[in-house]
């Protein structure tokens, strides 16, 4: 079976001074279509690294991202812009709401950037918005809303445009527990319910079990859950994980 993403061999060194600070170190997996994937590790283990490189928000030193049969690294700027637009939702751990807008423009905002002139399934809508619990909290700005309910809206903005790939980067390290579980659920049903790939950065071991499937990284390379020191020791929650089939 073809895979729908693919990394191969990526390798990014940051430079800091004179120093050369390595973040991956020739990362290569690949990811099906439909799949909830988890990437866990400890701070500066790579992972948000990985995640720009992913969304071809920024490019690697070497290696090969491919995306639904399409490299990043064979595309111009405008056109990873575009891919990006058509087949990628993003999910940040700051919310990145624009603080003049109300909810429903900060999730209206990704059909404009996306070309659409501000058309949208109406009833898509509604049904995201519902289950996110933000039916009463579409005229709010950003200042007006709890932490938890920007981060509901950013989802929101993120799944707006039905794209086939969602990249969350730490989409609760900010959140309580109840609306990391809001969060969680909402990426679990976009998954299960709206077939989009999911793709979630986290250094949380319970939210990770809700995905179908964990990768661990650590200094810049994958490895196995007994090299992770966040993951020793952890017993994980079966009825978050999806049956295996």
């Amino acid at each position: 079976m073809t895979a729908f993403i693919e990394a191969v061999e990526l390798r990014k060194t940051y430079h800091v001074g004179k120093v050369e600070v390595p973040a991956l170190r020739g990362i290569s997996f690949s990811v099906q279509k439909g799949e909830f994937v988890s990437i866990v590790g400890p701070s500066g283990s790579g992972k948000s690294t990985l995640f720009y490189l992913l969304g071809g928000l920024t490019r690697a030193d070497s290696g090969h991202v491919i995306i639904d049969g399409t490299d990043f690294a064979t595309l111009s700027d405008a056109e990873r812009t575009r891919l990006r637009k058509r087949k990628i939702g993003f999910v940040f751990q700051k919310f990145n709401l624009l603080p003049t807008l109300d909810a429903r423009s900060n999730i209206d905002i990704a059909l404009d950037i996306a070309g659409t002139n501000g058309s949208h399934d109406g009833a898509y809508f509604e049904r995201i918005v519902n289950l996110l619990g933000l039916e009463k909290r579409l005229h709010h700005r950003p200042s007006e809303l709890s932490g938890g309910e920007q981060q509901r809206v950013a989802l929101a903005r993120a799944l707006i445009n039905k794209p086939a790939i969602v990249l969350a980067d730490e989409p609760t390290g900010n959140l309580d527990s109840k609306n990391s579980e809001i969060v969680l659920n909402m990426l679990r049903h976009s998954n299960q319910e709206l077939g989009q790939t999911v793709l979630m950065i986290t250094h949380n071991p319970t939210a990770a079990e809700y995905g179908d499937r964990i990768i661990h990284m650590r200094d810049g390379s994958i490895v196995p859950p007994e090299e992770d020191p966040q993951w020793t020791g952890h017993s994980p929650s079966p009825p978050t994980r999806r049956a295996e089939s």
